[in-house]
């Protein structure tokens, strides 16, 4: 099957309003409101539009930014990488393969200790975290 594009109208039906205004519509949370900033939970992270999985919890990280962080994705072709010039900046935009929703941002060599010295800074709104079984 197919990556779940999905219509306009089917995504209004699915989604809350500040779901559609992140994931279809290339907003963003205000910083440290997000449920998932702070979670230390074990486990995988999906697209909350279509469910796919797209980061671990063993590559999260604390970057003090307001959002999740996370420095790789599961796999590369989990996510697309998009130029972004928007805000007068360039930026490098995630969005979910399989169903094209808005996740956030990439950012590279700000100097983290991890193999890219990426930040992949994700909006907790766009994700959906399913706890490892032995998570506490």
């Amino acid at each position: 099957m197919g990556p779940e594009r999905g219509n306009d109208e089917q995504w209004r039906e699915k989604l809350t309003r500040d779901e559609y205004r992140v994931l279809r519509q290339g907003g963003t949370e205000a910083p440290w409101t997000g449920e998932y900033v702070d979670e230390k939970r074990r486990g995988v992270y999906r697209c909350r539009a279509c469910g796919s999985e797209l980061f671990s919890s063993d590559t999260k990280f604390d970057s003090r930014c307001g959002w999740p962080s996370f420095w790789t994705p599961l796999a590369g072709d989990r996510v697309r990488l998009l130029s972004d010039d928007s805000l007068g900046m360039q930026r490098t935009e995630v969005r979910c393969a399989n169903c094209d929703s808005h996740l956030g941002h990439v950012f590279y060599g700000e100097g983290w200790d991890n193999p890219d010295d990426a930040r992949f800074c994700i909006n907790s709104i766009s994700l959906t975290l399913e706890p490892a079984e032995d998570a506490a």
